[in-house]
């Protein structure tokens, strides 16, 4: 009965994960990982401890590193300091006053104002910012991969078992 309401959390836990890739305030990966946890506290499944260590340090990775990869965009985008600072001001803003979407237009609109104050130049300002929704795009895609290889694993472990 437990084990069965455990899988059943999983699922949902799962489809939460997925959820969580798209939008931004959703832990997206934490939740995949915890689906695999609750799969592993079952009777029936016994995962490899390795590699649930592997997958709790990729999650964590993917999970900081999808807060920080819009503004290294920025900076690799060649837009200039004020561009990136603004960026990182547009993230906190976002997160703090319009969530969940701030988070996408937030560094968006702040590396494209910290790039016009700085060269006058709205091309350039606007190469930053789509830098930014550049780094937006990539982190959503790692949390996919991630999310999506906990998915195939938990299906896998599950099947095996039963």
């Amino acid at each position: 009965m437990i084990d069965t309401l455990l899988i059943i959390l999983g699922i949902i836990f799962l489809i939460g994960g997925l959820v969580g890739c798209i939008v931004p305030v959703i832990p997206g990966p934490p939740l995949s990982f915890l689906a695999l946890m609750l799969l592993e506290w079952t009777d029936l499944v016994d995962i490899d401890n390795q590699l649930l260590w592997i997958l709790f340090a990729v999650t964590v990775i993917v999970t900081v590193l999808d807060y920080f990869l819009p503004i290294w965009f920025v900076k690799k985008s060649g837009a200039s300091k004020r561009a990136t600072w603004g960026a990182t001001i547009g993230l906190i803003v976002g997160l703090i006053f319009f969530p969940p979407i701030g988070i996408i237009i937030g560094p968006l609109v702040g590396a494209y104002i910290g790039e016009i104050t700085v060269s006058s130049d709205a091309k350039k300002a606007v190469k930053g910012s789509l830098a930014t929704f550049g780094g937006f795009v990539f982190g959503t895609l790692l949390k996919f991969m991630i999310s999506g290889y906990i998915i195939w694993v938990f299906v896998r472990e599950l099947w095996v078992a039963i």
